[in-house]
């Protein structure tokens, strides 16, 4: 049985310490499309988009019917590679520990909030541009 324990230890701590791939995003043309009405209010989705052997993690959200998109990178800790979490309403940065509601995730905590990407709104369907994620892959 302790062997057992070990295990599941071992798995929890890998799992929450390696930035793994998330979802993988629609692509229509030249940009990455999502459904906006399977955004669940203040609920991240996070989503991978491979880009020359790069794993592009990010993620998109809906505050106050509003849909925004940032890299699943710290503006301060990128370098670091670790990305954000995500637990009862709160996002905490992987690196520096800070966490914030995330009502606040545009402003963040200090230096600390993640990196926004531009994305843009058509009916019920929310874009980005595929070239507006591959000039930010030098923050993975």
């Amino acid at each position: 049985m302790r062997g057992v324990g070990l295990v599941v230890l071992g798995l929890m701590l890998f799992s929450c310490s390696s930035q793994s791939g998330f979802l993988t995003p629609a692509q229509r043309g030249a940009d990455l499309v999502f459904s906006v009405r399977s955004l669940a209010p203040e609920i991240p989705v996070f989503y991978t988009y491979r880009y020359k052997n790069k794993k592009i993690n990010f993620f998109v959200i809906k505050i106050d019917g509003r849909v925004l998109s940032f890299l699943d990178a710290c503006k301060a800790c990128y370098h670091n590679r670790l990305g954000f979490e995500f637990h009862d309403g709160y996002v905490m940065c992987r690196s520096c520990k800070n966490s914030y509601a995330i009502r606040d995730i545009e402003k963040g905590l200090s230096s600390c909030y993640p990196i926004r990407i531009e994305g843009r709104l058509e009916d019920d369907t929310y874009m980005i541009s595929v070239s507006t994620l591959e000039n930010m892959a030098d923050m993975f």
